[in-house]
């Protein structure tokens, strides 16, 4: 049953969109509880992918410097400069603006490495620089809001949220996971659990996406005008950043299964992670988790059309 899940992975994931999606338009009230369910879910998630990466990986790919170069350039310096750009034809809304800025300028983690699979990138060496992504991304976000929204920004977002995130989702899954994996290179009883573990990544992508998606669409089906204004944005991105993240991999001469992991992490952003912070703002900011949200709906379809395409414009 696993190995048939890992198959049809995205034809599930995009069940799981639509299953959310029915969920909590037909049943609004599960909202707030399905609410609380997403950091744990999204925590689990996060502990599977980390187990996947041992920590010798990690040290590995901090010596195999294009490619984790080529992986900060573009999602740290090309991102911004592109969202930069589509900022000025953002509608005049701070909640509106600052729901794309956290999402567009933070790099995915998770089904990255699935999709990215699919278009035959090198998944191993994404997987080795998703803690470094993730920990960058936590340290530059604040920076890069303040500098797009300037300091009066700080009057309505606490730092809070940030820090809470950053260790629920970052410290504390990647400690647990390297701890397990001591675990399993002593005992075989954490070898069994280690292997066992691995095959939940499918199914704890499934939740995660029907979670998120069933606990906020009710707030989408009423913020229908902000929706509506940031779709054609979250798709201008994935056209530019196609051709921008070949760019980056010609520049920095990856072959190809490198190159078409720089694509697709320079594309996926990390809607998942940032929406418990965007939950927290205060409820003058509330359609940002709105709009956050709709980035997910837009990217996973585009996923879909990526494992196509990035495959032609970097061919073997």
């Amino acid at each position: 049953m696993i190995a048939r899940m890992e198959q049809h992975q995205v034809a599930l994931y995009l069940a799981a969109l639509a299953a959310g999606a029915l969920l909590g338009l037909a049943a609004p009230a599960l909202g707030p509880g399905l609410e609380h369910a997403i950091n744990p879910v999204l925590g689990l998630l996060l502990y599977v992918t980390f187990l996947q990466v041992p920590a010798a990986e990690l040290g590995r790919s901090l010596r195999e410097g294009r490619f984790l170069a080529a992986a900060l350039v573009v999602n740290f310096v090309v991102v911004p400069l592109v969202v930069a750009a589509l900022f000025t034809v953002l509608p005049d809304d701070r909640a509106v603006r600052l729901g794309v800025l956290l999402v567009l300028l933070a790099p995915c983690v998770d089904y990255v490495i699935v999709f990215s699979g699919l278009a035959g990138g090198s998944n191993r060496r994404l997987l080795a620089a998703t803690p470094m992504l993730l920990i960058t991304q936590m340290m530059l976000l604040p920076v890069y809001l303040l500098l797009f929204l300037g300091p009066d920004l700080a009057d309505v977002i606490e730092p809070g949220p940030f820090v809470e995130a950053f260790v629920v989702l970052i410290v504390i899954p990647l400690t647990l996971a390297w701890s397990t994996q001591a675990w399993a290179a002593r005992r075989v009883a954490g070898q069994r659990f280690t292997t066992t573990a691995n095959l939940t990544m499918v199914p704890l992508m499934i939740a995660t996406l029907l979670t998120v998606v069933a606990s906020q669409i009710p707030r989408v089906n009423d913020s229908l005008a902000p929706v509506a204004r940031v779709i054609p944005v979250y798709v201008a991105f994935l056209v530019v950043m196609a051709f921008a993240g070949l760019a980056v991999a010609r520049l920095f001469r990856l072959d190809a299964p490198a190159g078409r992991a720089i694509v697709f992490t320079g594309a996926t952003r990390n809607s998942l992670v940032v929406l418990p912070v965007a939950l927290a703002l205060p409820d003058a900011l509330a359609v940002a988790a709105v709009v956050v949200v709709t980035q997910t709906l837009v990217e996973v379809v585009g996923m879909v059309v990526y494992v196509r395409v990035v495959p032609r414009l970097l061919p073997n």
